[in-house]
């Protein structure tokens, strides 16, 4: 299919990076046995490790939350990435080059090699502005920066630059690290004039903007000197790299807090975030330059978790669950006009949505200077439900304490409440409204609530069609993907199940090591459903017998991948548990024995039980009507108590 990165791509990705070097960049990982490592859990909080990496076989498995995977499965989720950024970022990290499935050499639209020239431009360029704000130079920028509250370990932290005055100087220096003109103006970094190329950023203070795998993709410049007669405010324009509505600031410093949270809080400027992170709210992002909208909340969304349906739910210490995202907006309209734009945007989220609003208009940065970091992070905690704050502004402007008011509030809320496209939370949204209104008839409030709905009246919500869960239109996010029933394993206090399940464990961990006697397994060798769907899918992949030649190619991962090809959605997370699994031997040489021995327990069950069926039938024949069935049986009988002697003595 055309777009799609080519499959022998991917796998050359698996193969040649290190599962251990990408994980280890986020979990401080120890040995936990032969080829096994261990440590806490990115995706949970824990104290005692539960989080298993097994490099041979290129999965991990955390037997806390349940995570697992191979290393694109990995970076997906600690980095909120799709699957081709995942690959893609992958790739870079080894030089591979990764082709589509269209006949070109990348992305569809992009030249060989340009993306990671730009982004080595802005890099370049980010280290040159670093430089130039220790610069006598700077002093304004230093001076504007330390008015806020922020010092040199700040700045380094966000990686704040200087754009020197002049028309030149970084299109200097990047000219003398090699970059040609149409790279430099392809990236953003320069603006074409009528004498030519020169700075777009200049006498500025610079913010990086980075993606979530941490590249720098555009910048944000804040005016300093009163003779700028530019925008207070100046981002890269729009670039192969940098979309405004694709990208969110401080989402590099953010993404494993909110993924360890389940929060993200958004608040309007870059020193915001820097306020936040600073006074202990590091889940801050900014959008750069505009509302924040569908694009960002896909962003928000792959990094928070969609939760379904049962996301969302506040309880009463204040914490959520399913995850929460909370706008900081300031308490004038303004702020309340933002408010019902992020309307617009919420059913977006099953999350549920909160505002966090400072009544005197005071933004983040600014109440860290007045009051300190503990009113930052009290503003955070004092957040409200998004459709209150909607519905309770909007009475505001209302005289409740006249008839006419009340009437004219009700008419004018009744649309934010029939904007609440979930069935169960809108009724009571109704009788909130109804109390704030000092109404006793509920019923006159849902009278009103469903006249429009009928006129499809909402505020916040986008001209066009109807915008529904039913009938997404372009432009929306992607419905969320309907999760995969996964396969229980049954309880391992069964001595027999836990013997099936280890003998597995050390067919996918070590086959090399495993007797050929397991292919003589019958197809119901497992008792247990679960284990027997993972025997199906090792039968299905040619058994230990393929197994030598496939560890010999591409190692025990190329093993297990082929196993993981052949096993049904719903097996497949258990697939990578057991790969991972730790083993109760751990001694090189002794391993193996202790895999002979699993697997022999499990082939002397299977004998056990074979030759209980092979009684059972001779216990039911007619001796003189059956005598011909009778005389196979008893061979039959004989040769399985003979094979099952001999496993016995071996042993």
């Amino acid at each position: 299919m055309a777009g799609r990165i080519r499959r022998e791509d991917v796998e050359a990705v698996r193969e040649r990076v290190r599962i251990e070097d990408v994980v280890g960049a986020h979990v401080a990982l120890r040995p936990a046995g032969v080829g096994s490592l261990k440590g806490l859990c990115p995706f949970h909080d824990e104290r005692t490790p539960s989080f298993h990496v097994r490099p041979q076989v290129g999965r991990y498995h955390c037997f806390g939350c349940g995570e697992g995977g191979d290393v694109i499965a990995f970076v997906q989720a600690v980095d909120g990435l799709g699957f081709t950024d995942a690959v893609e970022y992958l790739a870079s990290r080894v030089g591979l080059q990764v082709r589509y499935e269209d006949g070109g050499p990348t992305r569809p639209g992009e030249e060989p090699g340009r993306r990671r020239r730009l982004l080595d431009a802005h890099r370049v360029a980010e280290e040159f502005y670093r430089e130039q704000l220790v610069t006598p130079q700077a002093a304004a920028a230093r001076a504007f920066l330390s008015e806020r509250g922020f010092d040199r370990t700040a700045a380094e932290t966000f990686g704040v630059g200087y754009a020197p005055q002049g028309w030149d100087a970084l299109l200097r220096h990047l000219r003398g690290r090699g970059f040609t003109e149409a790279e430099l103006t392809a990236s953003g970094l320069v603006s074409q004039g009528q004498r030519g190329v020169y700075d777009r950023f200049r006498g500025r203070l610079v913010w990086p903007i980075r993606e979530v795998t941490g590249d720098t993709v555009g910048f944000g410049a804040r005016r300093l000197y009163d003779e700028d007669n530019g925008p207070k405010y100046l981002n890269t324009p729009e670039t192969p790299l940098y979309r405004k509505s694709h990208v969110l600031y401080g989402i590099d410093l953010a993404k494993r807090e909110i993924a360890k949270a389940k929060q993200v809080v958004v608040v309007e400027g870059y020193t915001d975030v820097m306020a936040m992170h600073l006074s202990g709210v590091p889940t801050a992002v900014a959008t750069c330059g505009t509302a924040f909208g569908s694009d960002h909340s896909r962003i928000v969304r792959r990094l928070v978790g969609d939760a379904g349906g049962a996301g969302g739910v506040q309880l009463a210490g204040g914490s959520s669950v399913g995850g929460e995202i909370v706008f900081t907006f300031d308490g004038d309209a303004a702020g309340q006009k933002a408010a019902l734009r992020a309307f617009g945007e919420d059913q977006a989220f099953s999350a549920q949505t909160f505002v966090a609003v400072e009544p005197s208009g005071m933004d983040p940065c600014e109440l860290r200077q007045a009051r300190g970091p503990d009113a930052v992070r009290a503003l955070v905690s004092t957040r409200q439900p998004l459709f209150a704050f909607v519905i309770r502004s909007t009475l505001a402007a209302h005289d409740l304490t006249t008839a006419e008011g009340r009437v004219g509030a009700l008419r004018a809320a009744a649309p934010v409440v029939a904007g609440i496209r979930d069935s169960a939370l809108r009724p009571e949204y109704e009788r909130l409204l109804a109390g704030w209104l000092g109404m006793d008839d509920v019923a006159a409030v849902r009278r009103a609530v469903s006249d429009a709905s009928r006129r499809g009246a909402r505020p916040g919500a986008r001209p066009g069609p109807e915008r529904d869960a039913r009938r997404p239109v372009a432009g929306d996010a992607a419905p969320a993907p309907v999760p995969v029933a996964r396969m229980t394993a049954p309880d391992r206090r069964d001595p027999v199940a836990q013997v099936e399940r280890t003998a597995l464990e050390v067919v996918l961990q070590h086959p090399t090591l495993v007797p050929p006697d397991f292919d003589a397994l019958a197809p119901d060798a497992c008792t247990a459903p679960a284990y027997r769907a993972v025997h199906e899918a090792v039968r299905a992949a040619g058994g230990v017998s393929a197994a030598a030649d496939l560890v010999a190619r591409g190692g025990e991962a190329a093993w297990v991948g082929a196993v993981l090809e052949e096993a049904a959605e719903p097996v497949r997370p258990l697939l990578t548990e057991m790969s991972v699994a730790p083993l109760p031997e751990d001694r090189p040489e002794s391993l193996p024995g202790y895999v002979r021995g699993v697997v022999m327990r499990l082939v002397d069950i299977g004998y056990t039980r074979q030759i209980a069926d092979v009684r059972g039938r001779l216990q039911r024949l007619d001796a003189a009507a059956d005598a011909g069935e009778q005389r196979a049986l008893l061979g039959e009988l004989l040769e399985l108590e003979a094979r099952r002697r001999s496993l016995r003595e071996s042993a």
